[in-house]
């Protein structure tokens, strides 16, 4: 699967706002975009370029490209309700997402890497796939016989201080995540306006 290779320090850089809990001492040292000339004045956004920018924070934050984004935009279009939070709960619902909100890896790539090398299971069966979609009632745990590799250990060790979010049941001793409801997005932690990223793709 194509993934964006570029840094995400960088990239955050461009977008203006810090997006991850890791690179903060770089991006503190130059919050503005990239380029070889230096800082600029940047000049205030379009309607379009504010709208652009959501989507774009929203695909760095989930570490998709335009063509997933834009395939889970369809899918949330066509429930009835709200398609801004449609699309949020496609995306929260996400296997890769769901192992970075229960504390199994300390960012969706980590949890991508988890997966794709086969220490995720679902409903007791091991699942390889980032974007598989995860329901109510499924529950996501660490493989036994992960558990005892160096980079598991260190998480595990992590996850004793870790709250996961209220729609996820985390059992520390057995490893294992149960959803319970289905994901909730909140706006203010995150700083995405989903009304935005609608607004842009119904222009």
């Amino acid at each position: 699967m194509s993934r964006n290779l570029n840094p995400r320090v960088k990239r955050q850089r461009r977008i203006g706002e810090k997006l991850f809990t890791h690179g903060e001492k770089s991006f503190g040292k130059r919050p503005y975009p990239p380029g070889q000339h230096g800082p600029k004045g940047s000049g205030k956004l379009s309607e379009y370029g504010v709208r652009l920018r959501e989507k774009q924070k929203a695909q760095l934050v989930y570490g998709l490209l335009e063509r997933q984004f834009r395939t889970y935009f369809a899918k949330a279009k066509r429930k009835p309700g709200n398609t801004g939070e449609f699309l949020f709960q496609l995306l929260e619902q996400r296997l890769d997402n769901i192992v970075f909100r229960a504390g199994f890896a300390r960012s969706r790539e980590g949890a991508r890497q988890l997966i794709r090398h086969g220490h995720i299971m679902v409903k007791g069966r091991r699942v390889d796939i980032p974007s598989f979609q995860v329901k109510v009632n499924d529950v996501v745990s660490l493989h036994t016989n992960s558990t005892a590799k160096t980079g598991v250990q260190n998480i595990i060790k992590e996850l004793e201080n870790y709250e996961a979010p209220a729609w996820i049941s985390l059992d520390k001793k057995l490893f294992a995540a149960t959803i319970r409801e289905m994901p909730t997005f909140d706006v203010s932690a995150s700083n995405i306006n989903p009304q935005l990223i609608v607004e842009f793709y119904s222009r």
